[in-house]
């Protein structure tokens, strides 16, 4: 079939800039789904996005649909024809509708509901060019945009007012029209650099022309690893080194069409200040890179990134350079005003915070979270108990600095340097900062004991206290990210081997915050909220959710236990014999669900089948091989011992029948695969894991 690429292009006022790749990347995978389900072939697919424009292109797209032959069923054959066999409106009806011949081209189809009018037609494809503007419309409609927004006197509305539109197959203008805008070849450049409108005649110089004319690099992945490179060259020139966060590199890549590096400064006065709190305003407030110096302390000196670049540049760095200057002079008012007194001295302020109204204070939270964090340290390791108790009281103080109050992203790292400050034990002070690992998905977890014991402490009482409230995460709605504290939750336990029950946990907790829960079986729902959890994170790790539910339900109360006999699973379903048990253990759970047990007890005077009596010979001998594995958890172990059992339970159903006609024998065959069921689902509940 013939081919030819195609362009479309939506021209807008500025994007949201985090948003911006998403919304691209959405609007090419709803347009691929529109192009497959309508059976249109393509070689490639791209997208480009810039602050004012979306763009796909498509190579090699099919310029005609081809024919289907589609299958169409109509009304039973009852009511289509009357007692005399005359076809009746609804058979009329449906014909006329999809333009066929009663006679000629109807069929009768038997299915188990009866006999149905059925025909069989060729569906004449569509030329692509009559179809993309509407795909192209309908992708746009389903993008991820949670505010919509209109413009002028338009009933229609878009995330951004729009422009201009392109759609172009091949060398061919596409006539069509998307929120007022009627397609043309007339595009949109530079808001500033650009020499004029623009005019495409072709799909394929789409990209050069948008770069030699309108002075925008339309690939956004070009323009990051621009700014990228632009950014360490400078660095390096300077013998610094830049801090390029990626997500801050994604968001200053949506803001400008053709990047250029610049350099700026700042009294050196400021550096006195923390420097998180000069990071924090460089990147959060004004999008700009820090640079530091070899020995790691930050430099008086930033990188920003301009959609300009005058002849001129004396303004532009200057204005930058202004513009920051409040920011920073705030900080060091914050800081000198704070160190006026110790970290401790702000713990009183907690007392009038209100962290939620139905559980209390920060004050109280924190002597809640001491507690339970003194329950941890008595279960891992006593001897920090003392430095578990001081880090507690200490890690909200600084919630009530005024450093904290104007830069709230730099709590918890502010109070580590206040506490330092202050010559706090460093384990204490470390803490203060780390119990907030991980902060986010990938996010590095605790480095100290104590950090970790109060990061734990931390996740536990804000699940259990948000849950005693009944305010419960429903569907997307979790203003507490309970469900990210119970993933952190998760990793600090598995990652860094910590062995803790996590039912006594949550049971200590809930007890410590009883006057505030105001739910029944808190600790169940608790319990079962962290271990749906482990379905998520085991899934991060391409772990198929069958060993997770496998493992799920034999309900370990040890995070770590649970994670020994999920990695045990995941080994033995890769052994040949895993499948035929799994399937013996479905087997032996339905002849058990259907049974009524008399006994456990295997009686060896009733074992008439030779086959009967291997079973038993060979779980006899197993068994205790089995219970002493599990008790030293070696899972890998005890399930791989498993597939030995494989051959001597095969020839057992293969040659007994359980179901004897004499109670007695068929009783303590029962009590076989009773037997049989305890030693299978030791680790986990095999049964679903195919």
């Amino acid at each position: 079939m013939n081919t030819n690429n195609l362009l479309l292009e939506l021209g807008t006022e500025e994007l949201p800039p985090k948003a911006l790749r998403s919304l691209a990347i959405a609007l090419q995978n709803e347009f691929v789904n529109l192009l497959k389900v309508n059976s249109l072939n393509f070689s490639d697919i791209k997208y480009f996005a810039t602050p004012r424009r979306l763009a796909l292109y498509v190579k090699d797209l099919d310029i005609h649909q081809q024919d289907k032959e589609v299958e169409i069923k109509g009304p039973s054959a009852k009511a289509a024809y009357d007692n005399d066999g005359n076809p009746t409106k609804a058979a009329l009806g449906w014909a006329q509708a999809n333009n066929v011949d009663l006679k000629k081209d109807v069929q009768i189809i038997k299915t188990e509901k009866g006999e149905w009018l059925y025909v069989k037609s060729i569906k004449k494809g569509e030329p692509t060019e009559k179809l993309v503007g509407n795909f192209f419309e309908q992708a746009l409609a389903k993008l991820p945009i949670p505010k919509m927004m209109r413009w002028g006197s338009n009933t229609f509305s878009f995330v951004r007012p729009v422009h201009t539109l392109c759609i172009l197959f091949g060398d061919k203008l596409i006539d069509y029209t998307i929120y007022g805008a009627k397609s043309s070849k007339t595009i949109q450049g530079h808001r500033f650099l650009s020499k004029g409108i623009i005019n495409i005649n072709h799909a394929d110089d789409y990209e050069n022309i948008l770069l030699n004319e309108g002075i925008v690099i339309a690939d956004f992945d070009k323009r990051k690893q621009l700014i990228k490179s632009q950014i360490e060259d400078i660095a390096n020139q300077l013998e610094l080194e830049a801090e390029i966060d990626d997500s801050l590199l994604e968001e200053v890549s949506s803001l400008v069409e053709m990047p250029k590096a610049f350099i700026g400064k700042f009294e050196e006065k400021f550096l006195n200040v923390p420097s998180i709190a000069l990071v924090h305003t460089m990147k959060k407030d004004q999008k700009y890179f820090p640079l530091y110096k070899k020995d790691g302390n930050l430099a008086n000196q930033f990188i920003f990134i301009s959609n300009i670049n005058p002849s001129d540049t004396s303004f532009l760095i200057s204005g930058n350079e202004k513009v920051v200057r409040p920011r920073l002079s705030d900080a060091q008012f914050f800081f000198n005003t704070d160190r006026k007194h110790s970290l401790e001295y702000f713990y009183q302020y907690l007392e009038k915070i209100v962290y939620q109204k139905d559980i209390g204070t920060i004050a109280y939270r924190s002597e809640i979270v001491s507690k339970v964090a003194t329950y941890i340290a008595q279960e891992l390791n006593p001897t920090l108990t003392d430095k578990v108790q001081r880090a507690a009281f200490l890690a909200k103080c600084d919630l009530a600095t005024n450093l904290v109050s104007e830069f709230t992203d730099t709590q918890g790292a502010i109070g580590k340097v206040y506490a330092l400050a202050d010559n706090e034990n460093k384990d204490v002070a470390s803490a203060i900062d780390e119990q907030y690992m991980p902060r986010f998905a990938g996010d590095a977890l605790p480095n100290t004991e104590v950090g970790t014991i109060i990061s734990i402490a931390e996740k536990i009482v804000t699940i259990v206290s948000i849950f005693g409230i009944n305010l419960i995460p429903k569907g997307d709605k979790d203003p507490y990210s309970l469900r990210r504290s119970a993933i952190g939750l998760i990793r600090i336990i598995i990652e860094k081997n910590i062995k803790l029950d996590l039912l006594n946990l949550i049971n200590y907790t809930a007890d410590v915050l009883k006057d505030k829960i105001k739910i029944e079986n808190i600790q169940d729902l608790v319990f079962n909220f962290i271990i749906q959890r482990l379905r998520s994170y085991y899934q991060d790790q391409n772990i198929g959710a069958e060993v997770y539910l496998a493992v799920a339900d034999n309900k370990p109360t040890d995070l770590l236990d649970f994670n020994k006999r999920v990695n045990a699973v995941v080994k033995f379903k890769q052994q040949p014999e895993a499948e035929d048990l799994a399937a013996i253990y479905k087997r032996i759970n339905n002849i058990l669900a259907k049974a009524d047990i008399k006994s456990n007890t295997i009686n060896t005077d009733l074992l008439k089948e030779i086959q009967e009596k291997d079973l038993v010979n060979t779980l006899n001998k197993i068994e205790p091989e089995i219970i002493s594995l599990y008790q030293k958890q070696d899972y890998d172990k005890a399930l791989l011992s498993l597939a030995t059992l494989r051959n001597t339970v095969d020839a057992f159903f293969e040659n007994v029948m359980v179901n004897d006609n004499d109670s007695n024998i068929k009783n303590n065959r029962l009590a076989i695969l009773t037997k049989l069921k305890e030693t299978l689902s030791k680790t986990a509940n095999i049964s679903v894991l195919y």
